[in-house]
């Protein structure tokens, strides 16, 4: 692992930029095209772009075959479910809002860890997590606590709310993947005369999103059937279809993915927080929704969760339950 050069900031400082820009590009995108039809149109125009770069892993069908039901489940979690999720919340929440309550994600991965995986977590994980979901209470109430015995939900907050356990369960499975996706018996392609090799990160990326497009395609036909309104297309429609396209579907991957493995994931975890705080710079400029005090405590006391999860413990010092 290397330091926190430049080079790995700009890699971790351009994913939490890009996924930003989608939720005001989502926020931007209400009346001119219909939230499942955008995460439609999204990942297919991503499946188009990965296809020069990950198209030989069509050439092992029946690798993909024997996987089905699981690369099925992996790409309704994370393409199909996710992201149109968010979509759906952006038509009656902000971007700094989806993008604060999304924070809270460290709280659903040790949950989900806790009760499917059987991963105990550590003191300091959950009390950055009740940080982070503080912040995260913070925001829903508008800034009054005393509010929260009486809130009550905008609609976006709760679609955000199931796009985040749907992302948690995602990860998990990244994390924990079954027998026939790793070691001896993961997929192999072999291109003639070269020796067997893993899936690259275009071709992992792509079989995702070829099967997340199953579901995110129902889904689109499912809100067609229900009247929802055509898209207006314009050139503005298509630069932003085609930004959430490459920006926060294939940039923001790789330079993620580039970025944790030079400098670990706890630096990771620290710049993946900059999204609400970008959110906020890019609401203001673009949208004219400028943040409320209690934005900003909130960003702090998820940056504060964040540094309490996951700083090293002292040596001699039993940390966990």
């Amino acid at each position: 692992m290397t330091g926190l050069t430049p080079r790995v900031a700009l890699l971790m400082t351009l994913p939490p930029l890009m996924w930003a820009g989608n939720a005001v590009v989502g926020r931007l995108a209400v009346g001119s095209v219909p939230p499942l039809t955008l995460n439609l149109l999204r990942w297919g125009l991503a499946l188009l772009l990965l296809l020069p770069l990950g198209w030989r892993v069509f050439r092992a069908p029946r690798e993909l075959a024997a996987r089905w039901p699981h690369l099925l489940l992996l790409g309704t979690l994370g393409v199909g479910s996710y992201n149109a999720l968010q979509y759906l919340a952006l038509q009656t929440s902000t971007p700094i809002n989806v993008t604060l309550i999304a924070a809270s994600m460290p709280v659903w991965m040790l949950a989900i860890g806790a009760l499917f995986h059987g991963v105990r977590p550590q003191r300091r994980q959950l009390a950055g997590a009740a940080l982070s979901l503080a912040g995260v209470a913070l925001v829903i109430a508008r800034g009054n606590p005393a509010a929260l015995a009486r809130v009550q939900f905008v609609t976006g907050d709760l679609y955000i709310l199931v796009a985040i356990v749907a992302w948690a369960f995602y990860s998990w499975m990244l994390a924990r993947p079954p027998e026939h996706l790793r070691g001896a018996r993961q997929p192999l392609l072999q291109a003639e005369g070269q020796v067997p090799r893993p899936w690259t990160w275009s071709e992992v990326l792509l079989v995702q999103v070829a099967f997340g497009l199953i579901s995110a395609a129902a889904a689109a036909a499912g809100e067609q059937a229900l009247g929802s309104a055509p898209i207006r297309w314009n050139a503005w429609v298509v630069a932003a279809l085609l930004f959430v396209a490459v920006g926060p579907s294939l940039i923001a991957y790789r330079c993620w993915g580039l970025g944790v493995a030079l400098a670990g994931p706890a630096a990771a975890a620290f710049f993946g927080n900059l999204t609400p705080l970008f959110a906020a710079l890019l609401s203001a400029a673009l949208l004219g929704e400028l943040p409320q005090w209690y934005h900003g405590v909130a960003f702090a006391l998820i940056v504060a969760g964040i540094g309490v999860s996951t700083r090293r413990s002292t040596p001699g010092r039993r940390d966990g339950p």
